[in-house]
């Protein structure tokens, strides 16, 4: 059946990239999904599945019955966009000014509909059932895969598997880790309060804008000397704002950054160390501070077993020439929740564009993937899908 599968997925590929430029030319940010969530829904009405909609907030779940008795296998895509201007200069370009799909969640979406289209044509021979979880608002924490669990979209379900277009790696490559893959996201928040003044009179002040300078400094030294080297963390300041005329010393300041963890000793350890190296540089110069800690995403941790599966049957599919263990990936991703409740992997699958020569990060400007990785990635999860349920229903047939 993988054979036949893999051709209609091949006769199918130009509707794929019509789905994909289509949800990339009208993206919508986390949690106002709407339009996308509604696309989604009469995508699967059209097939004559009823999906549900709704789920956990702007998600939608609709499942595949296979004709014959089997496990539950979900699959995951995220389907939001990020508030980015697009500025690639291809016929597709988003059409909704300040926000774009930088991150390829439109290709996770297209790849599952049209896989879902795929398997619904061979539904009676298929084993067991397949739940295809659209999930809105995976940029932006909480996030939408803990609503959508708490909601039930993994009731009944044995096994989850999930990809990630990963646009710094050619099409062709699968990359795959067992336990930790992608990190804890936090964010954290500090206010400075000094006492402002005059900027001839610095005697008078308690400058909050060197109290901050110092504290950025001073929070550098926690992953350097506080922190096991051989564990891995990140401790960054993206925001400090202090304005100010350019002759008045301010007298708050506010910093936010990111803690990336993988270890949840290691997070609990850098959240309690920011707030005492706040505390001792503020201290120093007799200001006042607030600070906040907010935690992210955990650690996405695969499973063993799934991961070594999913690993050792990736290069039997077309169009995968390599396959290799990933590094872990300081990128936060909220499929960790779906793993804390049900077994599976994530893993990521090469998507860097040939028509350039620069690959741009992932939420950059001008992102981008080549479009062919979806194939890859859905003739990855149909073999998966079947070759799960073949050797299951051997280990059941064999007690």
């Amino acid at each position: 059946m993988f054979q036949e599968i893999c051709s209609e997925l091949d006769a199918a590929y130009e509707e794929m990239v019509e789905i994909r430029r289509y949800l990339h030319m009208h993206p919508e940010v986390s949690f106002m999904e709407f339009k996308t969530a509604a696309y989604i829904a009469e995508y699967y009405q059209k097939l004559g599945i009823e999906p549900r909609t709704g789920v956990g907030g702007n998600g939608v779940v609709a499942m595949v019955k296979g004709g014959l008795p089997g496990k539950t296998i979900a699959l995951r895509a995220d389907f939001d966009a990020l508030p980015i201007q697009d500025e690639k200069d291809v016929p597709y370009k988003s059409t909704v000014p300040g926000v774009t799909h930088a991150c390829g969640h439109d290709g996770h979406t297209a790849t599952l509909l049209v896989l879902a289209k795929v398997l619904h044509k061979h539904r009676e021979n298929l084993e067991g059932n397949v739940v295809f979880i659209h999930q809105h608002a995976e940029e932006y924490a909480p996030g939408g895969a803990k609503a959508m669990i708490e909601d039930g979209c993994l009731d009944g379900v044995d096994v989850i598997f999930g990809t990630h277009l990963w646009a710094s790696e050619p099409a062709g490559k699968i990359q795959y880790r067992t336990g930790p893959i992608m990190a804890a996201a936090d964010r954290f928040q500090i206010k400075v309060q000094g006492k402002g003044g005059h900027g001839a009179q610095p005697q008078k002040t308690k400058d909050a804008v060197v109290i901050g300078s110092q504290l950025v400094l001073n929070l550098q030294q926690i992953v350097s000397r506080k922190v096991d080297p051989v564990e891995s963390a990140v401790v960054s300041v993206g925001s400090f704002i202090a304005e100010n005329p350019f002759n008045v010393i301010a007298d708050s300041a506010e910093l936010i950054g990111t803690v990336r963890t993988f270890n949840e000793e290691i997070r609990t350890q850098i959240e309690q160390e920011i707030e005492r190296t706040v505390k001792a540089s503020c201290d120093l110069y007799d200001a006042a501070y607030e600070y906040t800690f907010d935690r992210g995403y955990p650690a996405v941790v695969n499973h063993r077993e799934e991961t070594e599966f999913l690993a050792n049957l990736a290069g039997n599919v077309p169009g995968v020439g390599v396959v290799e263990e990933s590094p872990m990936q300081m990128g936060g991703e909220d499929f960790a929740y779906f793993l804390q409740h049900v077994k599976g992997t994530f893993f990521f699958t090469g998507a860097k564009p040939t028509y350039s020569d620069t690959a741009y990060p992932h939420h950059h400007p001008k992102f981008d993937i080549d479009e062919k990785a979806m194939l890859i990635a859905a003739k990855t999860f149909s073999l998966t899908i079947l070759q799960y349920q073949a050797e299951h229903a051997a280990v059941t047939a064999g007690k």
